[in-house]
């Protein structure tokens, strides 16, 4: 059996979760202000911070996902609050989501660039012995590169 919580139990409750959106929402700035920025050793500093908040978060919603009765207890003007906050967080993750979709799309074609640059330079200018002896051009289109990527 479920144990049922004080009026006092469900306040702090509520706080928890205005206090974790609020968190949320303010890492979410400025992680977004980073990205453009392109701040990237800003972003990487937040991510261990972005984890822990996204646990709280998820464990807080979870609670209320379960909960749902206890929203009745709370007054209209609580719920607007709440409502709002849920939405500024939400636009948030999606500039988020938009954002770091960006980037690493960016990074991606300029990899690739990189890539056909590569492969071209090796491919004009390598050369090796054939079973003749002579020079002959070299099939780079097989080469590996590789690429240490952060982010």
């Amino acid at each position: 059996m479920e144990k049922v919580l004080s009026a006092e139990e469900v306040a702090v409750k509520f706080n928890n979760y205005r206090e974790i959106v609020a968190g949320f929402a303010d890492l979410l700035s400025v992680e977004n202000q980073a990205l453009r920025d392109y701040d990237v050793e800003k972003v990487g500093q937040l991510h261990e911070q972005k984890v822990k908040i996204v646990s709280a978060y998820r464990s807080i919603v979870g609670f209320f996902i379960k909960n749902q009765n206890l929203l009745q207890e709370v007054s209209d003007e609580e719920r607007l609050q709440l409502k709002e906050l849920s939405q500024k967080l939400d636009d948030l993750m999606k500039e988020n989501e938009t954002l770091l979709k960006t980037k690493m799309q960016t990074s991606q074609a300029v990899m690739d660039s990189f890539v056909k640059i590569a492969r071209v330079s090796t491919a004009a200018s390598s050369t090796s012995y054939s079973a003749g002896g002579k020079y002959s051009p070299v099939d780079s289109t097989q080469s590996a590169l590789t690429v240490n990527r952060t982010l």
